[in-house]
């Protein structure tokens, strides 16, 4: 083909602090014709609106826009009747997460024609064209960093191809490239581009010196531990999948260096505006004036067909702007991932060591004193959001530990109390009640994402809160991650340090409390509904340990003394219940008794195959192309 044709879109990525001003009225162009990509390379504005779709159509699978795939494993409850399903499956299929068809090449083809037509274009600026090919490698690179961690190897095509009709297609059949090809190629790649790209950390949009070095922190990483904590099961002969052991250790390094060039570089910090340490971390990620620790984002913006529906998706329901909520319900096997303030791990006392029932005077009493980022990504009962206190309770338990409840949001119901003939309510106004959508069926509502502003829980408004792709506090556990792997646990103790500072965890850990079960632990509280989990727990080789297909108790909760190791299982999400405890006088008349509770929708164990490490290949792709092999244990 001599033309390649690009409709022109109103795409959702912003610049607001850039020294170019097209950048920033990006989102109000409007779609009004296609031209031909050589008429395109002859005005920089028409060349924006391309690489604003390439960026549009850049791959993510759990975000702020599918809230449901945060369900999917063992972060989050789906409290929507539609979604029950997803505790409910035995296995994950094969094809879960697949990422590699017609689709993705069509997609890299296109971004392989920009370039090329780019090299070819003397009627730029050097410097605007530069930075156009630049940001399209840095977004073939992502591409292709999405592919390898799914499938592992691919075919990797860096030239546009075109048929010529000739009634034979085997020069466009490309076999599978090595595993370590592709992660070499997205590392090489980000290197090559690193200088080209601004060094500008007020630019979160786009792609930046410090979005490549993320991204090539992060791959090298993925790469390492898959060469370390792979086996024999996980290999092709060929290659495509699989990374030598011997390799481990120039990834690692690689990926530190990564790092460390940011963090060296002093242009980013984690943010810290609010002395409220919990308020903080939520701000973190709805704060879009001024945040040092956002390093690449995919942005939105009101009043443009860029918004979405997070927040209204999972606001509390009694408080809604909208009647709308409530669908994400972290879990309790989240929730009691994060530590006390003295380093140490420790169920959410339900009962005592006798068996007894343990009471508290205030509903998040049993909450108090953990890492700052609990309520900083949950919203937990008795807590507020919009100065609105969220209200989660699930009746009451009498003296002789029979329960009064109701089957609907603050239910009131008369002469169910001893002694008491009047009305009164009997289950909070956001529930939990089981079975019942949008109630909070694990005691919990979402925190992290959900948008403060007025109007956000508003069908006809919505949300312009941005999806962090990249940020600073990874970097710092991205260096910290890798110099433990490298066997410098000084190193990674100053590189997590920051980070645990934040949370309130202020007594440092030493380099020799510096452990895998530490790193593990580090990324799941630090990173939860950020679309890490999957990725980390396939390049840890975890994922069939913690998703085992074992069924679980709420004993695996109550005093539980595992909550630190990497290889708990958790294959089934529960909740925390509280209740009012009536008895009058006694002494512990309506102080609060929580109850570790299965949702009774959640029927089946989540089994994580051995296969399941590498989604499988489409059997249209294996048709069209007889030079691909299958991916191993399907």
């Amino acid at each position: 083909m001599k033309k390649i044709i690009y409709a022109f879109a109103a795409i959702a990525f912003l610049s607001f602090a850039q020294s170019c001003k097209k950048d920033s009225e990006f989102l109000d162009k409007q779609p009004t014709s296609t031209l031909p990509i050589d008429a395109v390379w002859k005005d920089p504005n028409l060349v924006l609106t391309v690489v604003g779709d390439l960026y549009d159509r850049y791959p993510d699978y759990q975000t702020i826009e599918a809230w449901w795939a945060f369900t999917d494993f063992d972060e989050g409850f789906a409290s929507a009747s539609g979604d029950y399903f997803r505790h409910q499956n035995l296995e994950y299929g094969y094809d879960a997460w697949r990422y590699w068809d017609m689709g993705v090449y069509a997609y890299i083809r296109d971004l392989n024609m920009f370039i090329k037509r780019g090299q070819e274009s003397t009627a730029l600026k050097a410097e605007d064209r530069d930075r156009f090919l630049a940001e399209a490698r840095f977004i073939r690179a992502g591409v292709y960093f999405e592919m390898v961690k799914r499938m592992g190897g691919v075919p990797l095509i860096t030239v546009p191809l075109d048929y010529n009709y000739s009634g034979d297609p085997s020069y466009l059949q490309y076999p599978r490239a090595k595993e370590t090809e592709i992660y070499d190629f997205v590392i090489s790649e980000l290197e090559a581009v690193k200088t080209i790209l601004p060094d500008n950390a007020s630019v979160q949009s786009r792609a930046t010196k410090a979005a490549a070095l993320a991204m090539e922190s992060r791959a090298a990483l993925y790469a390492g531990s898959i060469a370390k904590y792979s086996n024999s099961q996980l290999t092709l002969p060929g290659g495509e999948v699989g990374i030598s052991s011997s390799l481990a250790n120039g990834y690692f390094t690689k990926a530190l260096n990564a790092a460390k060039e940011i963090i060296d570089g002093g242009k980013y910090s984690l943010y810290k505006k609010n002395p409220n340490l919990s308020e903080n971390f939520a701000a973190l990620f709805t704060d879009k004036g001024s945040n040092p620790e956002v390093i690449f984002a995919k942005d939105f913006k009101l009043k443009t067909n860029k918004v979405h529906g997070f927040t209204i998706d999972n606001q509390p329901r009694s408080s809604a702007e909208e009647a709308q909520g409530g669908r994400l319900n972290p879990s309790l096997n989240l929730v009691q991932s994060f530590e006390k303030l003295d380093n140490t791990y420790a169920s959410l006392a339900s009962v005592d060591g006798s068996g007894n029932p343990i009471y508290y005077s205030g509903i998040t009493d049993i909450f108090a004193g953990r890492d700052a980022r609990l309520a900083g990504t949950v919203i937990l009962p008795g807590t507020q959001f919009k100065s609105k206190t969220v209200d989660i309770w699930a009746g009451y338990q009498l003296a002789d530990g029979s329960i009064v409840t109701g089957d609907n949001f603050g239910q009131n119901k008369t002469n169910v109390l001893p002694g008491n003939t009047g009305s009164v309510q009997v289950v909070g106004a956001d529930g939990p009640v089981d079975g019942l959508e949008f109630s909070a069926q694990s005691g919990f509502y979402v925190r992290k994402y959900l948008d403060p502003a007025t109007g956000s829980g508003q069908i006809g408004t919505r949300s312009e809160v941005w999806w962090v792709r990249y940020r600073y506090a990874e970097v710092l556990l991205n260096a910290a991650e890798a110099a433990f792997e490298l066997g410098d646990l000084a190193t990674a103790a100053n590189y997590i340090k920051p980070v645990r500072d934040r949370a309130g965890l202020t007594t440092a850990l030493t380099p020799a409390q510096i452990t895998f079960d530490r790193i593990v632990h580090e990324r799941k509280v630090e990173f939860a509904f950020e679309g890490q989990e999957l990725w980390d727990m396939k390049r840890w080789r975890l994922a069939d340990k913690v998703w085992n297909g074992s069924n679980m108790s709420a004993n695996d909760f109550i005093n539980a003394t595992n909550i630190g190791s990497a290889t708990r299982t958790s294959t089934q999400v529960f909740g925390l219940w509280p209740y009012k405890y009536y008895n009058p006088g006694n002494a512990n008349h309506l102080k609060y008794v929580f109850k570790v509770i299965k949702p009774s929708r959640v029927t089946a164990a989540h089994r994580f195959r051995i296969g399941n490490y590498y989604s499988s290949i489409g059997q249209d792709v294996l048709n069209g192309n007889p030079k691909i092999v299958r991916n191993p244990n399907q």
